[in-house]
């Protein structure tokens, strides 16, 4: 059935000569859409010296068409090993190279696959030991990502590995990303108190690469450092702060790594949490929410950005405070994408008493918006400033507090745009997610900008691999 037979056979050969521990065999494999086919496969250990040497198992499908299509490469870690998710390697051990993606017979073949996968290894181990109580836990985790290397893919399983750790929790929260921005969320939705636990998701190699030795130093109460995707189970929200730092060259490129990384930790989040609302406050956090959406198949509802909460905080504070513009203040929003194209908005005129007023005030807006945007000017977000933003939304959400927040949704059929494109939009915020959005004023200018926005991000995701 292998259409170039001869050709497979002979690269098989001469990977058994430089790897004779790989075992061969057929198998099925189960593809996403259902679909089925016998396919050769290997499995077996590659030397990787990572400070010590270690050897790394892989297991490796061989498609119908190869040479002419890459193989499909998984780790196979033993039952006292856990997965490192990073660039490269998702949370079911699925293994992402530029080899893979730029394969191109005859120049790209399994020996040089092999060769890159453990150069790239020796960068970032990709597996590190677990204690007796995870590699307990990480048995249970091997059974359902041995379901995906088999070719199992269904992700909506209803199976809660490790769901009894987490009783008695009502309100957890799951930060994943242990960098500057996932530690001031942990922090500031510790310190808001909404939360009975939360749990801060580690993603990096090394105790101390991820800035987290301080929070096991002084051991904050309720809060939980981990590795492991399954101490995320049954987060009733999960905060998403990772960006990849790979060299990237371009602006696409960067969110091109992004989004590899969200591939290996979205399905693995969506499983654990099968009913979680996702806020995400990555960057684009447009697009990275899109993306999130897009790979977890959950609902509109329960995919978030943080968007521009904290424009738009800060905006209404200028013009109460600083401006003494109060009534303005009660009604408007900071909108649309982050960086300098968000657009300042109102939802409604209904405070002011009469028709003639109503124009006064509508008239004054500009005015008064453009004096609050330049003293806004140069503020930047602080990673904790946006760590407090971040808990400001989290609260509203687990206490159903049904607040109005510029969080970035779904903006498909609003303001006549009519792609899927994630934007800033004032929505109401509980238990479930955006509850509802609110009806802004109709502004032709405001429509433009928002349009022409939506456009750009979509154009932009078009080019994304997903």
């Amino acid at each position: 059935q292998y259409k170039f037979r001869d050709l497979t056979i002979e690269e098989l050969k001469n990977v058994n000569k430089t790897y004779p521990n790989f075992t061969f065999s057929m198998n099925t494999y189960t593809f996403k859409d259902g679909s089925q086919k016998d396919l050769l496969n290997f499995s077996g250990t590659v030397p990787v010296k990572y400070g010590n040497s270690y050897n790394i198992p892989i297991h490796l499908w061989i498609l119908d068409s190869h040479p002419f299509a890459p193989p499909i490469c998984f780790l196979k870690p033993t039952v006292n090993m856990g997965i490192a998710v990073g660039k490269h390697v998702d949370a079911h051990g699925r293994i992402y190279l530029p080899y893979l993606q730029n394969w191109s017979h005859p120049k790209s073949t399994v020996t040089g696959l092999i060769k890159e996968m453990i150069a790239k290894f020796e960068e970032e181990l990709p597996l590190y030991s677990l204690s007796p109580a995870d590699a307990a836990r990480q048995s249970e985790l091997l059974s359902y990502i041995a379901k995906i290397t088999e070719g199992e893919t269904d992700m909506k399983s209803k199976s809660k590995i490790g769901g009894g750790r987490n009783e008695g929790c009502f309100n957890k929260i799951t930060v994943v990303g242990a960098g500057d921005l996932g530690i001031a969320c942990v922090l500031a939705v510790a310190a808001k108190g909404a939360a009975d636990k939360v749990v801060l998701l580690d993603l990096s190699e090394g105790a101390a690469k991820g800035g987290t030795m301080d929070l096991e130093i002084f051991a904050l109460p309720n809060v939980e450092i981990s590795k492991d995707f399954s101490a995320s189970a049954d987060s009733k929200v999960v905060v998403l702060t990772v960006n990849s730092l790979g060299n990237a060259q371009t602006y696409l490129d960067v969110i091109q790594s992004n989004v590899d990384l969200f591939r290996g930790i979205i399905p693995a989040i969506s499983h654990y949490s099968q009913n979680t609302v996702l806020l995400v406050a990555s960057h684009p956090v447009e697009v990275m929410t899109f993306v999130s959406w897009k790979l977890s198949g959950f609902p509109k509802s329960r995919v978030i950005g943080v968007g521009a909460n904290l424009d738009t905080e800060r905006f209404q504070y200028v013009l109460t405070n600083l401006l003494k513009a109060r009534m303005l203040a009660k009604d408007a929003w900071i909108i649309g994408e982050q960086g300098e194209d968000k657009v300042p908005s109102w939802t409604s005129c209904n405070s002011v008493a009469n028709q003639t007023e109503a124009m006064v005030v509508c008239n004054s807006r500009e005015k008064v918006a453009n004096s609050a945007m330049e003293v806004l000017k140069g503020k930047g977000q602080r990673s904790w400033s946006v760590g407090l933003s971040v808990a400001d939304l989290t609260d509203s959400i687990l206490k159903d507090k049904r607040k109005v927040h510029s969080v970035s949704t779904l903006a498909k059929g609003c303001c006549n745009i009519n792609s899927e494109v994630f934007l800033s939009l004032p929505c109401i915020l509980g238990t479930s997610g955006v509850i509802e959005m609110v009806k802004l004023e109709e502004d032709p200018l405001v429509q433009e900008k928002l349009q022409s926005s939506a456009g750009s991000i979509h154009d932009l995701q078009q080019q994304l691999k997903l």
